[in-house]
């Protein structure tokens, strides 16, 4: 198997991510091609792209804040976001769907971790569905309660992991 390559998101990868977002997410939980190109443009140091053979086959997205409501609509558009807050809150976390389940979602989160922990960040917060409660506390997330958003008309669950 290639050994994944990850970098910055550049703009001219806007239109892959929307692929490979509206393939793993469902209906309108999954962000529009202008949040993620103003995603990129604004915070690229919290745009993790992964690569396999030269081809991008997922990412994970955030933003910063000095106080976290993951239910806040507006901050998915970086609304109130600012790359100097130490608390990161994470958006998208998607691969595409061809390649789930062999592993790619943790290498990448690991190293996201870890880029974020270089950045002095001090916890990285993100909700996700109940199926994937699990899958987070194996990578160190912490449960924190069910959301009170229903972006999407979805349920959704917070976690957070202490990054010191």
């Amino acid at each position: 198997m290639p050994t994944p390559n990850f970098r910055q998101a550049v703009a001219s990868d806007a239109d892959r991510c929307f692929q490979i977002e509206t393939s793993a997410y469902e209906g309108d939980e999954a962000a529009t091609r202008e949040k993620i190109a103003t995603r990129i443009e604004q915070y690229p140091q919290g745009f993790l792209v992964m690569e396999l053979a030269g081809q991008v086959i997922g990412f994970i997205n955030s933003g910063c804040a000095y106080e976290v409501v993951l239910a806040d609509e507006a901050f998915k558009e970086l609304v109130g976001h600012d790359a100097q807050a130490p608390e990161v809150v994470i958006m998208s976390v998607a691969i595409d769907p061809a390649l789930q389940g062999q592993g790619h979602s943790a290498l990448m989160m690991r190293r996201f971790v870890e880029q974020m922990r270089g950045l002095g960040k001090n916890n990285i917060h993100l909700m996700c569905k109940q199926r994937h409660v699990g899958l987070y506390e194996r990578l160190g997330y912490r449960y924190v309660r069910p959301s009170a958003s229903d972006h999407g008309g979805m349920a959704w669950h917070e976690m957070v992991m202490a990054l010191c």
